[in-house]
């Protein structure tokens, strides 16, 4: 019963509370530009105008082009039930398997980059071509990072992960487990797509990655991509705090649920407001910059393994 209301809380927690990440991260970012912001909830607001347009499809485009938002959003709300951010004992616990996980979040960018090539449009195409080199240099590192991490839990369950550095503090602060977060931490900024690897304010041809995948969607298909892109952040967020600071999160406890939920949004805020505070101080990297970039992570997450099987731990 805790697992079956965990993870329904969870998804409803990351749906609900996703634009509100959104808004404090641009609340934070505005407060340390010197502005006065538009607010936390802004983002709803943005979303409910438009839901209130008449959906508009590019000449030429078929299914593919109004299914990709749907199936953004599903795999990431799948991916937010399945993922250990309220409890770790979700009814899908035995699918919270790394790379299970790593293939839910694929797919909705996948299906994203499938479905601007379907515009036909210059922008798509450059935009999906941008996210697929990304897509590409990041896979790899998210599943060697969490893999460092599930040498010495022996097992690549997210849940099992979780529950061993709760069981055994210590593997926190291990040099395996320090590479694999300096690791994940740059992959998710990209997979994110946030500064430096993306700008998702801006729309000039030169910097654009996401957005330029997402252009030719407008009214309640571009409210969903937003929706679903602020959920992906959130759960991306949400795994990163919980491997590294799993302390909070709920086991078979009915009654800490509510802890679990204030541990996990806390977490997440405190993320996203280090994120949005940072990126003040950052330039965009130059697209041919972005995956040296990635492939010093992917080294960081190669040394995460070697150091998981030849240190021991403290």
């Amino acid at each position: 019963m805790t697992g079956i209301l965990g993870a329904a809380l969870q998804v409803v927690l990351v749906a609900a509370g996703a634009p509100l990440l959104v808004g404090l991260m641009r609340q934070v970012r505005a407060r340390a530009e010197g502005r006065a912001g538009a607010g936390v909830l802004q983002p709803w607001r943005d979303l409910r105008k438009l839901l209130r347009k008449e959906p508009i499809t590019p000449h030429g485009t078929g299914p593919l082009f109004r299914m990709a938002p749907l199936v953004l959003a599903g795999s990431t709300l799948v991916a937010a039930a399945v993922i250990p951010l309220v409890t770790t004992r979700s009814p899908l616990d035995g699918a919270a398997d790394l790379f299970a996980v790593t293939a839910l979040l694929a797919l909705g960018t996948v299906a994203l980059a499938l479905a601007a090539l379907d515009t036909g449009t210059a922008f798509g195409g450059m935009g999906a071509s941008r996210e697929m080199v990304v897509l590409a240099l990041v896979e790899p590192t998210i599943l060697l990072s969490t893999f460092a991490l599930s040498v010495r839990a022996g097992s690549t369950n997210l849940g099992a992960i979780v529950t061993a550095t709760l069981d055994d503090p210590q593997r926190a602060v291990f040099p395996a487990s320090l590479l694999a977060l300096v690791a994940l931490v740059v992959v998710v900024i990209a997979e994110a797509g946030r500064m430096p690897v993306d700008n998702p304010s801006t729309h000039l041809e030169l910097t654009m990655v996401h957005e330029a995948m997402v252009l030719e969607y407008a009214g309640p298909d571009l409210a969903l991509v937003e929706w679903a892109s602020a959920m992906r952040l959130t759960v991306l967020l949400g795994l990163l705090a919980n491997l590294f600071v799993p302390w909070g999160i709920t086991g078979d406890s009915l009654a800490l649920l509510p802890a679990g939920i204030a541990a996990v949004a806390a977490k997440v805020a405190a993320a996203g407001a280090a994120l949005a505070a940072a990126e003040v101080f950052m330039a965009k990297l130059r697209m041919f910059r972005v995956p040296e970039l990635l492939a010093g992570s992917f080294v960081l997450a190669l040394f995460a393994v070697a150091s998981s099987f030849f240190l021991v731990a403290p």
